[in-house]
């Protein structure tokens, strides 16, 4: 038996481009748009506020959605699916580490008093039945009809399909009969993508003196350079009979970095503590809150916490000074980095407690070395 799979002019009944999916593509875009503005401009002119919006809007537009769509998906739930018979046209093996092999099949459907139609399918098949789904085999399928594009190959039809698809011989639909999901359409992504933009606009343009700020500022704080909206510079210098040094501090309402001079080291006894201090004096209650620290042999940086609740923070005063070059000296000298080896320290809180970790960098490789808030190790990763 063989069954007509359709002319180079037969194509897949085009799914209509409807008001309702196109609003939902365009207010889709809108949420993902006004999420990702929200936090972003939220933190950066450290508005609470407009960052706490950042975090609900996509949780209460996920409620809205899935209230508003309960008929909808009660309408599609009730459609009685279609059995077909379908020619697979091509099957591809894609990765898997279990027993079960995920199967990309392109085949073509052919509907009993409907023009036939390509579609993509996926099916994990054992290896042991693997024989049984070639290039040119026939097999069973069911779809909704009203979402073609949800074919799906069944695996244990029916006697009297099972009899049908050994017997029949179905020909290929032209390519251009491909059945595709409406949200894969130009129109749809179009219109999603006009929604993210206008939302991200609609957050952004009002902040927009503020971020231009904030942006400036940072600038100067990378290029070392001031600029009108940061906070000056200030440059100390101090001397003695034995040694003379420099120390540059650098300091803006994000972030401030303190870079001493040549013959110094942050390591050395009360340094990196004395250099902490100069960023933090004058910040006012609060100024002690630090998203992250990093240090270096002569360089620390650190970038303050926003006035924002729910952003990790840790107290710069809460570091393990005193632990810290015993902690650093472990890693160069210890985890076979070898010699000479560079080192940074990072503190950070992300989830729990405050954890630091010293990573160093030597001709061996790089290994690191994980400790908690009161400078005890709790994990070493050698070189290599």
């Amino acid at each position: 038996m063989t069954i007509t799979g359709g002319t180079e002019t037969d194509e897949a009944a085009p799914v209509r481009d409807d008001s309702p999916r196109l609003v939902r593509g365009f207010l889709a875009g809108a949420v993902g748009g006004g999420t990702l503005a929200a936090l972003g401009v939220g933190y950066v002119v450290e508005n609470g506020p407009l960052f706490h919006t950042g975090l609900g809007l996509p949780l209460a537009a996920g409620v809205i959605a899935y209230v508003a769509g309960r008929p909808r998906r009660a309408r599609q739930a009730a459609v009685v699916p279609v059995t077909a018979l379908a020619r697979i046209e091509s099957v591809r093996a894609e990765s898997s580490d279990t027993g079960n092999v995920p199967l990309l099949f392109v085949l073509t459907v052919a509907p009993d008093g409907a023009p036939a139609f390509r579609v993509e399918t996926r099916l994990h098949v054992n290896l042991v039945d693997l024989p049984a789904y070639r290039p040119r085999g026939t097999v069973v399928v069911a779809y909704p009809p009203d979402r073609p594009w949800r074919t799906k190959i069944v695996e244990q039809p029916e006697p009297e399909w099972a009899a049908r698809a050994a017997d029949a011989a179905i020909d290929s639909a032209p390519e251009s009969a491909l059945a595709q999901s409406p949200s894969a359409q130009f129109e749809y992504a179009a219109v999603r993508f006009v929604g993210l933009l206008l939302a991200a606009a609609v957050v952004v343009v009002p902040f927009r003196g503020e971020l231009l700020d904030a942006f400036d500022a940072f600038g100067s704080d990378v290029s070392g350079r001031p600029s009108a909206t940061a906070e000056p510079s200030v440059s100390t210098s101090s001397s003695s009979s034995t040694t003379s040094s420099s120390t540059t501090v650098t300091s803006t309402s994000m972030t401030g970095t303190v870079t001493v001079g040549p013959r110094q080291s942050l390591l050395d006894e009360g340094e990196l503590r004395r250099a902490v201090a100069s960023l933090t004096k004058g910040r006012g209650t609060g100024g002690t809150r630090a998203i992250t620290v990093v240090v270096q042999e002569r360089i620390v940086s650190v970038v303050f916490a926003p006035d924002v609740d729910g952003v990790p923070r840790f107290d710069l005063n809460s570091l393990p000074y005193d632990r810290i070059p015993a902690l650093v000296e472990q890693a160069r000298t210890t985890l076979g980095a070898g010699t000479p080896a560079t080192w940074q320290l990072t503190a950070a809180r992300l989830t729990g407690p405050m954890t630091l970790r010293v990573t160093a960098t030597g001709p061996h490789g790089t290994a690191t070395l994980d400790a908690d808030a009161e400078g005890d190790v709790t994990h070493r990763t050698p070189a290599g």
